[in-house]
């Protein structure tokens, strides 16, 4: 088991209101899964995602991470399990405007000690594995939301971490294009990556091997693991 999240709750305050975003959810993933978490807006998967991430806390609960409870963890610690053990892919895909594929790519790697010339090799070991070999030169704003996608998941692959979170990873790109990124998503699955995917598209949710349904901030369903449909063409 790599996660294990145990009666979680987050309650936001705004003066003397208070919003429950997350209502006492448990669950596990085990190592090698592929978990598409749904639920309309306001259901509470973003704050799930943002604690799932290392990049928020709960107002009660626990998170077991890999073993270790995050809530007890210092925020060096933190910041090492979000740059080796996390990689992070959004929908705005976050990439440096003016700078190429390859430099972006290599960003994550400046915050720790790989040496220039490796992070330059993985950088395009790993952009040729996303088929943007023939691309390392280019800026975001002569790529197509597709492959500024891709980019993003190379640089969430750069320091080969154990769990990859991707926040409605194609929720900015074409039909056609989602499918090449969802794609990606099985393969590096199947190589043995953790993915955790947000996605309100019921088809892209398709893609996982279990599917967890949330409203308002409660699990409502938990499809367990399954037999993943095969949507390739």
């Amino acid at each position: 088991m790599i996660i294990k999240v145990s009666h979680l709750s987050k309650i936001y305050k705004t003066g003397e209101v208070e919003v429950k975003a997350l209502d006492d959810v448990s669950f596990e993933v085990e190592k090698g899964e592929f978990l598409a978490i749904m639920g309309p807006s306001g259901s509470g998967k973003s704050t799930l995602m943002h604690i799932l991430g290392a990049l928020d806390k709960p107002t009660s609960g626990e998170y077991i991470l890999d073993g270790k409870n995050v809530e007890k963890l210092s925020d060096d610690e933190l910041a090492d399990i979000r740059n080796k053990k996390i990689g992070f892919v959004f929908q705005a895909y976050n990439l440096l405007p003016r700078t190429t594929a390859l430099k972006n790519v290599m960003v994550p790697m400046m915050y720790s000690d790989v040496p220039k010339a490796e992070r330059e090799k993985r950088a395009k070991d790993f952009l040729e594995k996303v088929g943007l070999g023939d691309r390392l030169y280019h800026a975001p704003n002569q790529l197509s939301g597709g492959q500024q996608q891709r980019v993003a998941i190379a640089r969430a692959l750069t320091m080969n971490p154990s769990i990859l979170l991707a926040d409605e990873p194609t929720g900015n790109i074409a039909t056609n294009q989602a499918i090449e990124v969802m794609e990606i998503f099985e393969d590096l699955n199947e190589a043995g990556h953790t993915i955790i995917m947000i996605t309100h598209e019921p088809e892209i949710a398709e893609y996982a091997k279990r599917i967890i349904h949330l409203r308002d901030g409660r699990i409502v369903e938990d499809n367990g693991n399954r037999h993943r449909r095969k949507v390739r063409k």
